[in-house]
């Protein structure tokens, strides 16, 4: 992100009106600076590489490379990618989950009003929360059940590694979790920066979705999965 307070924004929508209303909208909204507009996925990457925004409004349905691609292609594309808000039309399109999966930090609806859509490129840029973690278990939820994972597949992470999942499935940023669990931010920091990367995901709603998945979190309870045990041969830190 910009060294400000600043949080520079690319908006890309293949409708005109749309990506209109959204720099005129949002570019009035203290704190946020539209740098740039696309067309679709091409233009997406070609100006997420030239002008280096913090976040990417991605409109999720787009001709050619669709808003699914893009967000995937981002991902190792640059260094360090800009954080991307999928932005769409139906809270419960396919579309969304796909590209939450594939790297986006969150979703809000063409719908939403201005200050909300503004919040959650605020929220996506400047804080490790998870984007309105409401709303991505309502998506979890409404898919049907993923076929049973082999046993040998599921990321043997700690207890405490699981533990700190399940509260960034709640919302919890770090510094909530080292409150709730009276550790350190340092502490959190390293067991979640640990289950990234033995979950493969790259922020942490992707996590979040995998700790769905994996059967971690059972959707609309935050809760441990009954039939989903902590690998207990590992470490309990």
């Amino acid at each position: 992100m910009t060294t400000t307070a600043t949080v520079s924004l690319l908006v890309a929508d293949d409708e005109e009106l749309t990506r209109t209303g959204l720099r005129t909208l949002l570019s009035a909204k203290p704190g946020l600076d539209v740098i740039g507009e696309a067309a679709d996925g091409h233009q997406a990457l070609a100006l997420a590489t030239e002008l280096r925004p913090d976040v990417v409004l991605m409109d999720v349905r787009m001709p050619g490379i669709d808003g699914i691609e893009a967000t995937r292609r981002l991902q190792t594309a640059l260094p360090r990618p800009p954080k991307v808000v999928v932005i769409t039309t139906f809270e419960n399109d396919e579309y969304v989950y796909d590209a939450l999966r594939a790297g986006a930090s969150g979703f809000v609806l063409k719908r939403a009003p201005s200050e909300q859509i503004a919040h959650a490129v605020r929220l996506v840029a400047t804080t490790d929360s998870v984007l309105f973690p409401d709303a991505v278990r309502r998506l979890v939820a409404a898919r049907p059940s993923p076929p049973a994972r082999p046993a040998r597949g599921v990321p043997p992470l700690t207890a405490r590694e699981a533990e700190i999942l399940r509260l960034m499935a709640r919302g919890l940023s770090n510094p909530d979790i080292a409150g709730r669990l009276v550790v350190s931010l340092e502490t959190v920091k390293t067991h979640v920066s640990n289950l990234l990367a033995k979950l493969g995901a790259r922020n942490r709603t992707q996590a979040v979705i995998l700790a769905y998945e994996y059967g971690f979190v059972v959707p609309g309870t935050g809760s441990p999965a009954v039939d989903r045990p902590v690998d207990t041969r590992l470490s309990h830190s």
